[in-house]
């Protein structure tokens, strides 16, 4: 009995690991297909100039006050968590080489990407996901327009070249945070705050940030259309769109910036 009892766990289980093994598999398949057609879509003309500009304007628009107040504020409060732990070895003169590497390195590109993924992934799946509801899409195809051009190549280049500029003005926000309160505790000139800033930064530092940031952009468009071009039908299907675009995207965002970080500290060790 008990060896009936074991075989017919096991065998229900199975049909259920080889289902989401299917679905894995299948989804992983979707992701390739959808990536090779943009990657084929964008190199084909004709090319959509016009809509490239004003989506990077869009990007840019719906991130910028917030990413400048976040900035702003991280400056702040990394300056101010880090100043109790070197003045426990009157180090703080230390502070601006500290805060340049952590905000060059790691918190400017991570900080506007989360937000990017925040505000512009969710808007770009729930567009695209109530177009493909509205059959909008459907409508571009008869009228003779690329919609996959159109829509999802336009969108996926603009984050990937609005993202990385962002990316150097979030840290630029961030630093002269950090520059105030070291100005108002430390009374650090800013002469001295940039010298010390820019002594403590090497040009992999800035290359790696803006490669990294490249390619948060250029994932967090993907997952955002992606998501919007394959929801399904329906208001729910809109919304789980935009929801599943932030998920997914600050998602291998962080898988990303971890392993940046280690090819980064592997190219440093050489």
């Amino acid at each position: 009995m008990q060896s009936d009892t074991n075989s017919s766990d096991s065998a229900s289980t199975r049909p259920v690991l080889t289902r989401r093994l299917d679905r894995f598999f299948l989804n992983l398949a979707d992701v390739s297909a959808f990536m090779g057609r943009f990657f084929r879509e964008a190199v084909l003309p004709p090319y959509e100039f016009k809509e490239i500009i004003r989506q990077c304007y869009e990007v840019g628009y719906r991130s910028l006050l917030l990413i400048s107040t976040t900035g702003f504020i991280t400056g702040i409060v990394f300056t101010n968590q880090s100043r109790p732990s070197l003045s426990e070895f009157g180090a703080t003169s230390w502070l601006p080489s500290l805060i340049a590497i952590a905000v060059v390195r790691a918190l400017g590109p991570l900080v506007t990407a989360l937000i990017a993924a925040g505000k512009v992934g969710s808007s770009i799946g729930a567009e695209i996901g109530s177009m493909n509801v509205t059959e909008q899409i459907d409508a571009m195809e008869v009228s003779g327009t690329n919609p996959f051009k159109f829509l999802v190549v336009t969108r996926v280049l603009a984050t990937t070249i609005t993202i990385p500029i962002l990316t150097m003005y979030t840290t630029f926000i961030a630093l002269m945070g950090a520059y105030i309160n070291v100005n108002q505790n430390e009374e650090t000139s800013f002469t001295t705050f940039i010298q010390e800033v820019f002594g403590a930064l090497t040009y992999l530092d800035i290359f790696s940030a803006i490669i990294k940031s490249t390619v948060f952009g250029f994932t967090i468009g993907m997952v955002g259309c992606y998501k919007g071009y394959h929801s399904s039908k329906g208001t729910e299907g809109v919304g789980k769109a935009a929801n599943a675009s932030v998920v997914t995207a600050m998602f291998l965002v962080f898988i990303e910036e971890l392993l940046s970080l280690q090819i980064a500290n592997a190219i440093r060790g050489n």
